[in-house]
């Protein structure tokens, strides 16, 4: 038995035991962020993801660099683990034949194609599931598939959703996140809708049909922000590191470098003021509650930033933590992955390619039973389980073989 907080166990056969989505299997006909990041929450959920890729060039994720890990991007092997390839040229008649056998034994279809692009490779939501009424389709697109017909880049959608308006310092230029949040925002609604619609086909007998845009995924994120202007009318703007509605909730400068200090109610304040030995700020009215506190913000900052500046990032944690104040350091990757608590956490996760050695990936945010994800499968190579996957749809040898000839698969290897 695993002790809690290790990875699942596998049966040596390069499949775990007692996960999810065990038997769910997914054709994944995305590429770049947010389809493969949907398929990849899937994926570490058990389903097995038969990702389908252009011969030749496959997922343009896979020349997103540098970085390159041997000829492969770390932009692509980093959402891409627990997932099989399959090289099929969609638009001959050999390969899309091959999709369609595949999605014949596929419970779920996620693409993100332009839209109407699906539709016209005979991959289409209508088309398939009048086939197949269990089938559960998504599509993942930047506006829609009743948006305007533009491509979906993370960083136009960020800007146009209102996201770069409230990121950055006051005064300064729109600023986009340090991460693809349209992007990977759009890829966890598209899985969490996928896996309630599997659930409701066990009742219903029937899937769904799923619209992501990654527009609508980036407005959803707005949350409190879009309240305070449907209140007031007013858009907000950039606030750098200061929260809105809360003081002190901010970054502040220690004597050696920057901590992070949420002060969350009155108690939370008090205690906060005395663990800087500045008990009399509390009994200030300027400062009794958090909506005074807002009113004088640039007073209290006056008061308290000296404070902090005076002390090493180490001592305000020391002060905070024994005061039950929220506070935190602020860390870098070397940081963040050097932490004894983010390795027990399984969230640098390792695994053994067999052309490229031993990669880190991060890791899976949930664990089941006490029990962290592992990586089942490597990233694949382009093609790497084109033979493997049409012989399980029925395919004999030679017909595999007779497709490769005349350049309708890919079978591996495969250069990308």
């Amino acid at each position: 038995m695993q002790d809690a907080g290790e990875p699942l166990a596998d049966d040596g056969a390069g499949a775990e035991t007692d996960l999810p989505l065990e038997g769910v299997r997914v054709l994944d006909l995305t590429q770049a962020l947010a389809g493969p990041y949907c398929t990849l929450l899937l994926a570490d959920l058990g389903a097995d993801v038969v990702k389908v890729e252009a011969p030749g060039r496959g997922d343009d994720s896979r020349h997103w660099g540098p970085p390159f890990v041997g000829d492969q991007a770390a932009y692509f092997l980093s959402v891409n683990r627990n997932k099989r390839s399959v090289a099929l040229n969609l638009k001959s008649d050999g390969g899309a034949a091959a999709a369609q056998a595949i999605v014949a034994s596929s419970d779920v279809v996620v693409e993100n194609f332009r839209p109407g692009s699906a539709a016209r490779l005979g991959l289409g939501a209508e088309a398939l599931r009048a086939r197949d009424q269990r089938l559960v389709y998504c599509s993942i697109s930047g506006f829609g598939q009743d948006g305007p017909p533009r491509a979906g880049y993370d960083q136009i959608v960020q800007g146009m959703g209102g996201l770069m308006s409230l990121t950055g310092q006051p005064g300064g230029p729109p600023t986009k996140f340090g991460v693809p949040m349209a992007d990977i925002s759009a890829g966890m609604f598209a899985s969490t809708a996928i896996l309630a619609a599997l659930y409701a086909r066990e009742r219903t007998g029937r899937g769904r049909t799923i619209d992501v845009a990654m527009h609508d995924a980036v407005i959803a994120l707005l949350t409190y922000q879009a309240g305070r202007f449907f209140a007031t009318g007013q858009a907000p703007g950039p606030q750098g590191n200061l929260h809105p509605t809360i003081a002190p909730y901010a970054m502040f400068a220690s004597a050696d470098g920057h901590v992070n200090v949420c002060v969350g109610n009155d108690a939370q304040f008090r205690r906060f003021c005395e663990a800087l030995d500045a008990g009399d700020l509390a009994d200030d009215e300027r400062f009794a509650t958090n909506q005074s506190r807002l009113a004088h913000r640039d007073e209290l900052d006056a008061a308290i930033i000296p404070l902090l500046q005076a002390l090493s990032t180490d001592e305000i944690l020391e002060r905070m933590g024994q005061a039950g104040v929220p506070c935190g350091p602020i860390r870098g990757l070397d940081e963040v992955f050097a932490d004894p608590a983010v390795q027990d956490r399984h969230m640098q996760l390792r695994v053994n390619h067999p052309v490229l050695g031993e990669l880190s990936l991060t890791g899976a945010p949930w664990q089941l039973d006490g029990h962290a994800v592992e990586a089942r499968l490597p990233p694949p190579g382009l093609g790497e389980h084109t033979e493997a996957v049409l012989r399980e749809v029925g395919y004999p040898p030679e017909q595999i073989e007779q497709l490769a000839s005349t350049g309708d698969i890919a079978l591996a290897p495969t250069t990308a």
